[in-house]
């Protein structure tokens, strides 16, 4: 200690002679309240533990923390500056999307570096970009309200405004004639299970958004008792379950919907009820895209349309939903039900009067009643379309 003091008071007079001097760094205190470096990657531990996010979310964390830290190297919470998130933004800027080779061993400054190098590389997307950018954040505000930056250190977060413009999405709805040559393909006719398509899920995911509207991530929480009748409907509950990493995008998003009369006439109670048979009533119906599983089979999906001939990329598995939305618009129903429907919420100055909305999945059943749901649901028709060769052939 004694020591330390006396190289303390040489820099002072060193600095005073006007000598250029390195300012120390500041340690800001841990959560137990004593000084430590309070660095990124025990927030992100921290935030971890408290969280317990899905294997997904934490991977995408991890990886926004990690390409932060090869910039930037481990940094306290307190040090964390705009000029990091600003730099940070524009190595990711320079990042190419597509990466091989000797690519996938190199740390985000020699991505950068190389993207440079080759400007006629595409780079990551901008969504991509800005949920790096918003996964520091996250860990960063975590952190700094669990008490890992001083209350008497002025310190505001880094990363606010930091996010890019995003052009708006260009995903579009199916046409009847390309959904006809999507479920004339063998994984619907005849069977196929291709393994990237993960099982059961390939067959029954774009069936159920089709009909139901749901997001993908929806339909991979799905567990058997999910399903469920409810004033003598069978619907589908979206609810959350954080212990076992199953969330929703929004607070709209937990909602009952009723099940299409097409769903069932292709055998998915018959589906469900095997699964619960075999596994029980809390058993993953897709366990292998189920949120304790990383990965899903959005590339595959992708790649899939392109093989049977839907070429035109604004076609993703994200234009169910939309399809669903402007089917419920041809049979009439309401835009406010039609949101409600689809977990969305409505910013209509009128949807705030009458009842207000609560946080269970029946609360939608209490707004509009069982009737009008099912109604709606049950009026989504697709004139055109043929699905008589569908057949689930797997048990």
């Amino acid at each position: 200690m004694i020591s330390a003091q006396v190289k303390q008071l040489r820099a002072v007079l060193a600095r005073h002679k006007g000598e250029p001097v390195e300012t120390p760094p500041l340690s800001g205190p841990d959560q137990n309240g004593t000084l430590a470096g309070g660095a990124l990657k025990d927030a992100l531990a921290g935030w971890q533990k408290e969280r317990l996010p899905s294997p997904g979310v934490l991977a995408e964390y991890e990886r926004a923390t990690r390409l932060f830290s090869e910039l930037h190297g481990d940094l306290p919470i307190t040090q964390i500056k705009r000029s990091h998130a600003r730099s940070f933004r524009e190595a990711l800027q320079d990042m190419p999307r597509h990466r091989f080779g000797p690519l996938l061993q190199m740390s985000l400054p020699e991505l950068a570096e190389w993207g440079r190098k080759h400007p006629e590389v595409q780079r990551i997307a901008t969504p991509t970009l800005n949920k790096l950018l918003g996964g520091v954040q996250t860990i960063a505000l975590w952190a700094r309200d669990k008490g890992m930056v001083p209350e008497d250190l002025p310190w505001s977060d880094p990363f606010s405004r930091m996010r890019l413009k995003e052009d708006p999405s260009d995903r579009d709805a199916f046409t009847v004639t390309e959904l006809n040559l999507l479920f004339a393909a063998t994984v619907f006719t005849k069977g196929e299970r291709p393994t990237p398509g993960r099982g059961e899920a390939a067959f029954w995911l774009p069936l159920l958004s089709l009909y139901s509207g749901a997001r993908r991530s929806e339909l991979a929480g799905l567990r058997a008792n999910d399903v469920q009748e409810i004033e003598h409907v069978p619907c589908f509950t979206f609810i959350e379950d954080k212990k076992v990493g199953k969330r929703l995008k929004t607070a709209t998003a937990v909602r009952t919907v009723p099940i299409h009369p097409q769903l069932i006439t292709l055998g998915w109670l018959q589906h469900v009820d095997g699964v619960r048979r075999r596994a029980g009533a809390t058993a993953w119906l897709f366990p292998e895209i189920s949120p304790q599983v990383r990965g899903g089979l959005t590339k595959w999906f992708s790649r899939y349309l392109r093989s049977v001939g839907i070429t035109d990329h604004s076609k993703v598995f994200h234009s169910f939903r939309h399809t669903f939305k402007d089917a419920l618009r041809a049979a009439g129903v309401p835009e406010d039900l039609n949101d409600a429907l689809a977990g969305q919420k409505n910013s209509s100055v009128g949807r705030s009067y009458g009842a207000k909305q609560k946080s269970g999945a029946k609360d939608i059943v209490r707004r509009f009643g069982m009737p009008r749901l099912r109604d709606a649901v049950h009026g989504v028709k697709f004139e055109g379309l043929k699905l008589s060769k569908v057949k689930h052939l797997q048990s």
